[in-house]
């Protein structure tokens, strides 16, 4: 059996142009959308999509703190790149560094209450932009069905 042939069963099939064109618009979405919103982010709050995401899993983490690690992979970023965008808000009095209690060797990113401050003010924006970019999109769709599908979407069936 070739390994792009499927298993010995089912043999894989071309898509049809129904799911052609749906892997292809979310091909589009996941290039696209992010780009759109925090554009939306930028222009209305000098605030990018990276930082606004940092900063609302930090407002929603225990003690509106997390490693960085796993702040890092709440807003899929690589750690350095969350290490960069950490350091930004770092800058603007955001969010703080701290030791981790449990491990000394590792660092916490805590969110200020100038930092939660900040997220307030921004919230109606992204909300307003992730409203017209993508959800209003979907009228007469049951979202329920569509969010667990998406759900779905990465892992092996």
């Amino acid at each position: 059996m070739d390994g792009m042939s499927g298993s010995p069963a089912q043999p894989l099939q071309p898509l049809n142009p129904e799911e052609e064109a749906l892997v292809r618009s979310l091909g589009r979405i996941m290039y696209v959308l992010p780009r759109a919103i925090d554009a939306d982010m930028v222009s209305e709050h000098q605030l990018p999509l990276t930082e606004y995401t940092a900063l609302r899993n930090l407002s929603e983490a225990p003690g509106r703190q997390m490693r960085m690690n796993e702040l890092a992979a709440a807003c899929q970023l690589s750690l350095s790149g969350m290490t960069r965008t950490i350091g930004r808000l770092e800058t603007q009095g955001l969010v703080e560094r701290v030791r981790s209690e449990e491990d000394a060797r590792g660092w916490n990113a805590v969110l200020t209450h100038a930092g939660f401050a900040r997220l307030e003010q921004s919230w109606p924006s992204h909300l307003a932009s992730v409203r017209r970019r993508f959800l209003d999109h979907f009228e007469g769709i049951d979202l329920a069905q569509l969010a667990r599908a998406f759900q779905g979407v990465g892992t092996v069936r």
